[in-house]
């Protein structure tokens, strides 16, 4: 099977029309003919085909393409009569709101680089996404506006619009919005150079000039960043082509429909909340439910209130719907269920399937993966062909190898390795790192451009991929390699186990060994007996020399802004 693997690997055509994986597509295309633009004009054309249906809503307040791709010219006038050129990066923190989009857009209109940031970085970060772009351009909401103006003088941004979350948005929530958040935040403009929005609409329309840039599908169109897990936070290049042909391979894998909707929570300053759920949706012709502020607590209720028939979402949205109280058919809305962004447990998955059968829904979640280096997304399970311990197949044109760890030679079927990708998403690079770039994008043998991910993980017959664990991650004790994410499987499926993560601890003979981080469910209570009788259950199910040698009780695990388990303040602790 090597061997066969090998010769197809030679052609492209060839590996995506006849490669074994392919049985499983159905009705999938095996190769695409890609949108042929920038990100913009496939918005146009989306705007064309779908001028009636509703493109987003947002509180209640709906805007059909049509009026959307309006206010995307309105913004990209007023971004060339602000002084916006071609190819000047403009650095947008925003929630997910319509001004988000619609400036997201609109710089890409007119060949600008939209550098996505998140709105709760620290005043640090900050300066440092501002500089590393060299953004002279700066469009915010209000909650970052203060952090912003310690800052901004240490930076090259010469203006910036305020978008103000209680006064623009204009939708039937901004009394309640002021009563909560809204009053706290005060922001007092005194300088001649930073303007509202509705200002800096108003800009555009004294705009007659050109104002839509037609640029090559290669080109540099968005900056996103790295979660910085592994050091400093790089900045990722992405072109118009990554982006379109996300939107195009992600549709054909989940065949969605034009007029459907889906829940897009995850936040537009993450390729996978940007690119799956806003960019593929609204290539779709599909309506975005915008939720500007990411939270588990409020998950369920969305899904209540919205009925969407797409919920894309981390393990920890899906964990707490499967707690949650719900009416016997209140989930019949949903269609399709994806997890991204971090691993799902095999035990939380299975738990969440008899959630959705007992509560209408007639689909199971569907595990994926990617990385932000590939647009967001590369492979996902087919519908009603779930393996256990499987991310899926890749989408159509992406091409995964497992390489023996730190060569191209490709490991043996069913074996570990480093999952490389090759595709039309793969990245252009990152920013003003040429050194960590030869090293991420690599020119195999075969003369493809391989994207050497940091992820351990191996593949089967089928062509079905199983991820492992990240490549830095991995905890080597006495010369053998111990997985995290394995290790937290099996600690999982106790029954008093709600979460766990694992992470490497010094140790003065082994260099290191596993030490476990639970939180247990509801009713237990954390007890010698009972950490005897976890590390018991580990026993039966794990090899001696990867079980836990510490493991101590919480309460609650740290998280990122996007809810993954932050193990990294987990390390700092030993």
């Amino acid at each position: 099977m090597k061997k066969i693997f090998k010769r197809k690997l030679q052609n492209s055509n060839e590996i995506s029309l006849n490669a074994p994986w392919t049985k499983f597509y159905n009705d999938v295309p095996k190769n695409i003919n890609y949108f042929q633009g920038t990100i913009a004009e496939m918005i146009e054309s989306s705007a064309n085909k779908y001028a009636s249906l509703t493109a987003y809503e947002y509180y209640g307040i709906t805007c059909t393409y049509k009026e959307f791709y309006k206010k995307i010219e309105e913004a990209a006038k007023a971004l060339k009569a602000w002084g916006v050129q071609e190819n000047d990066r403009v650095t947008i923190c925003m929630p997910n709101t319509p001004q988000g989009l619609i400036i997201f857009y609109a710089v890409n209109m007119i060949g600008a680089i939209a550098n996505m940031i998140h709105p709760l970085s620290a005043e640090k970060e900050i300066e440092f996404y501002l500089n590393v772009s060299d953004s002279k351009y700066l469009v915010t909401i209000d909650i970052s506006y203060s952090k912003i103006m310690t800052v901004i003088d240490n930076s090259k941004v010469e203006k910036m619009v305020v978008v103000s979350a209680a006064q623009d948005f204009g939708h039937s929530m901004t009394f309640l919005y002021w009563l909560t958040k809204g009053r706290k935040i005060k922001v007092k403009i005194d300088r001649e150079n930073i303007i509202g929005w509705k200002k800096f609409i108003d800009l555009g329309k004294k705009y007659t000039g050109n104002y839509k840039c037609h640029k090559s599908s290669d080109s540099v169109a968005v900056i996103l960043y790295s979660g910085g897990t592994t050091g400093t936070p790089k900045g990722i290049m992405l072109s118009n082509k990554n982006f379109n042909a996300m939107a195009e391979q992600a549709s054909a894998m989940c065949q969605s429909q034009a007029g459907e909707s889906v829940l897009s929570i995850m936040p537009i300053f993450h390729g996978f909340g940007l690119t799956v759920c806003i960019h593929t949706p609204l290539f779709c012709g599909m309506k975005c439910i915008l939720i500007p502020d990411f939270s588990s607590k409020k998950f369920v209720g969305l899904i209540r209130k919205y009925k969407p028939n797409f919920v894309v979402g981390v393990p920890t949205l899906f964990d707490s719907l499967s707690k949650s109280l719900l009416g016997k058919k209140e989930l019949s809305c949903i269609t399709q269920l994806i997890s991204g962004g971090d691993s799902l447990n095999p035990s939380l998955k299975a738990r969440v399937d008899k959630f959705l059968h007992e509560h209408g829904c007639l689909t199971e979640l569907r595990e994926g993966y990617g990385l932000t280096e590939s647009a967001g997304a590369t492979c996902l399970t087919p519908i009603n062909a779930y393996r256990k311990g499987s991310i899926g197949i890749p989408f159509p044109d992406t091409y995964f190898k497992i390489v023996i760890n730190g060569t191209h030679e490709e490991a043996p079927i069913g074996t570990d390795g480093e999952i490389c990708i090759s595709g039309p998403t793969v990245m252009v690079g990152y920013l003003n790192n040429f050194d960590e770039t030869m090293q991420t994008l690599r020119t195999h043998d075969d003369g493809r451009v391989w994207l050497h991910t940091g992820d351990i993980g191996s593949m089967d017959e089928d062509g079905f991929v199983y991820f492992k664990q990240r490549l830095k991650r991995v905890i080597i004790s006495s010369g053998y390699n111990i997985y995290p994410s394995y290790v937290e499987s099996i600690i999982n499926e106790h029954p008093a186990v709600l979460t766990s993560t694992v992470v490497g601890v010094s140790h003065p003979h082994k260099m290191q060994v596993a030490k476990a981080y639970v939180v247990l469910k509801e009713g237990y209570e954390p007890s010698e007996a009972l950490k005897r009788n976890i590390l018991l259950h580990c026993s039966k199910n794990l090899a001696k020399y990867t079980m836990p040698t510490y493991l101590e009780f919480r309460k609650s695990l740290p998280r990122t802004l996007i809810g993954k388990i932050a193990y990294k303040e987990l390390e700092k602790e030993n």
